[in-house]
């Protein structure tokens, strides 16, 4: 070893060892705050309070702000690093939840052995529900299954809602019966149409590899007799989601652009690479981390279930119409790249940028963060 690199490790080493003390003293910290937040979990808990209460969350993190420009610190940093740790406290305070409806009630599954009938499964049984999965084995003794049930909740393929919601026996009419399937107008019309009780759709736009339900959104299209299924409301809130009210026709016109269109493009630009013979670890090399994200929101989309996304794309009948208009901007965007017409392309570029207004810089942050995290996990 060089003689300066000697001096630089001997200059260096009390300084490191002075990092590794600070280090542990954060660790020793952050072990004091996971007790604190598992005793406001079960405080809550006993309330019927959320987990998630964002008032409190932005009071928090303007406080530590301010509070970090006092002291010479990264604002951004500080915030950084109290989101993954707000992000850790909301699982430890996931321990148990209190039952907003009756203790002991019946919650049956309609698809409960599914990945995400299993999710709802397991959190209705950390409430102190007692839930029962109806599978295509059970149908024989559905009504035995669906007697005296609190809720009946449809957790199966788009295609097969409709059919089976008709297919339930006549339900208890304090039952609620729902749905979280994710079109809204034919199922919720079928229920209407079924159950002379309580009928809510839902629709969680979440996958079943969610850690918890903490901001995560629940689209709620209203039935009849709101009354009668608030319980479920205030439980899904329990649970830390974030719940949005819409009429079933605006659910499924947004759906079109959220879901079917979005899903359909990834599919259009994976497939494009896979026809190009791309070459991934390649792309990844050289990619920026936007190109990075952009390049992984495709690749997650070949990770799941083709029938279920092939499903989410087929259920709208107005997806085609939707899709052909986007396919007609596409091919006169090409064309003003043919003609090497800039002025138009910047004058298209103008009508973006003034359609989303201000929401454009807030999505200028809120990308970064995005971006950043991605960097860091670059290996």
């Amino acid at each position: 070893m060089a003689s300066s690199d000697k001096k630089g490790q001997q200059a260096l080493q009390p300084l490191r060892q002075q990092i590794d003390e600070i280090d542990s003293q954060l660790v020793g910290l952050l072990a004091q705050r996971a007790k604190v937040t598992a005793q406001v979990g079960k405080v809550k808990q006993e309330l019927a309070l959320p987990v998630y209460v964002p008032e409190r969350e932005q009071l928090l993190l303007k406080a530590r702000r301010k509070q970090a420009k006092q002291l010479g610190v990264s604002p951004e940093l500080v915030e950084d690093i109290l989101r993954r740790m707000m992000r850790d406290s909301y699982q430890t305070q996931e321990s148990g939840f209190v039952c907003c409806g009756e203790l002991g009630a019946k919650v049956v599954i309609v698809g409960g052995e599914g990945a995400l009938g299993r999710r709802f499964a397991s959190l209705f049984t950390r409430s102190g529900y007692i839930v029962q999965p109806l599978e295509p084995t059970d149908w024989l003794n559905a009504e035995a299954i669906c007697s005296n049930a609190a809720l009946v909740l449809m957790a199966v393929p788009i295609t097969l809602t409709k059919s089976l919601i008709n297919k339930l026996p006549i339900l208890p009419q304090h039952c609620v019966l729902a749905d979280i399937t994710s079109i809204k107008v034919e199922p919720l019309a079928a229920m209407l149409t079924k159950h002379n009780g309580p009928v809510v759709g839902l629709h969680p736009m979440f996958g079943p590899d969610v850690t918890n339900l903490v901001k995560q959104v629940i689209v709620v299209c209203h039935g009849k007799e709101q009354a009668q299924y608030q319980w479920l409301l205030t439980q899904l809130k329990v649970w830390g989601a974030e719940l949005c009210e819409k009429s079933a026709v605006e659910h499924d016109q947004a759906m079109q652009l959220i879901q079917a269109m979005r899903h359909f493009s990834s599919l259009v630009y994976g497939v494009h690479l896979a026809d190009e013979q791309a070459d991934l670890s390649q792309l990844l090399q050289m990619s920026s981390p936007i190109y990075r994200l952009e390049l992984a929101m495709v690749g997650r989309l070949f990770a799941q279930n083709a029938e279920l996304y092939a499903d989410i794309m087929l259920s709208s009948k107005a997806m085609t119409k939707v899709l052909q208009r986007y396919q007609q901007r596409f091919s006169q965007l090409l064309q003003l790249l043919e003609n090497q017409d800039k002025t138009e392309l910047m004058a298209q570029f103008s009508k973006g940028q003034q359609f989303f207004g201000d929401l454009a810089e807030q999505f200028l942050q809120e990308s970064r963060q995005l971006l950043q995290k991605a960097a860091d996990s670059r290996s």
